[in-house]
């Protein structure tokens, strides 16, 4: 099975960026995406052979996260149940027989770190919601998840230590969450490889390969048998994220 997540940073601008060619390339099974920054009707863009899944933010244009499946779920689920939460269409979860499939588009703790505590506060929701679908099937979680996890996992570390994205209080969550249960695929597979999936517009960082690793797919401790693959698309454009890929036996 392949699992693609990419953060497009406007679906309906990166369909003029050829995205319908790089979903039509990249053939997976499950097609997630984030900060689609769209509201219901605003873009019929459907691909034979799946059927799709959307959470709009209340606000317009901001945030919003989508599902494309050639399987059909057991059930669908929107946002954590929490209110706090639930008006940015960061989460959308389907259940299948044998996992859950998360696309999250965490959010950002923003210029100043405004946001930080915010952050905190959704970095706890959202593992214990990980950790209770976690104790009934295996999770599968896809998306930007807003943190680079490691020294490795961007360019500059030393100069990015206080900035949104790298501050002890967002890697410590991330430790704390992959020690409840969870793997980071991409780095169990790969642990000294340097590529990363995001690029800021400014500065020519994607031509300088100055970026970060904030796009993940994390999957529950006891999936790591069937883990097959783990990718970073880098040669694919359209946004300023790039796809990232999970294959499982």
């Amino acid at each position: 099975m392949k699992f693609i997540s990419w953060n497009v940073n406007g679906l309906r601008a990166a369909v003029g960026k050829e995205f319908e060619q790089s979903f039509r390339q990249l053939d997976a099974d499950f097609f997630c995406l984030q900060e689609t920054k769209m509201q219901a009707g605003q873009l019929d863009l459907q691909f034979e052979g799946y059927e799709s899944y959307w959470n709009y933010a209340d606000k317009k244009g901001y945030s919003g996260t989508a599902i494309y499946t050639k399987h059909h779920p057991i059930s669908v689920t929107y946002g954590m149940g929490i209110d706090e939460h639930d008006h940015e269409g960061r989460v959308i979860t389907l259940e299948y027989d044998d996992f859950y499939l998360i696309t999250v588009y965490t959010p950002n703790s923003q210029d100043e770190l405004r946001r930080l505590d915010y952050r905190m506060k959704w970095e706890d929701d959202f593992r214990a919601y990980m950790c209770r679908l976690d104790a009934n099937k295996p999770v599968i979680v896809c998306g930007d998840l807003n943190v680079a996890h490691e020294e490795i996992d961007l360019k500059n570390p030393k100069t990015n230590r206080r900035n949104a994205g790298f501050t002890d209080e967002e890697r410590s969550k991330m430790t704390t969450l992959l020690s409840s249960g969870f793997t980071d695929s991409f780095r169990w597979l790969h642990p000294e490889q340097v590529t990363y999936s995001w690029w800021s517009y400014r500065f020519h960082a994607r031509e300088k390969n100055t970026g970060w690793r904030i796009d993940y797919f994390l999957i529950s401790d006891r999936l790591r048998d069937r883990l097959q693959g783990a990718d970073i698309h880098t040669d694919i454009y359209g946004s300023d994220h790039c796809p990232v890929e999970l294959t499982l036996k």
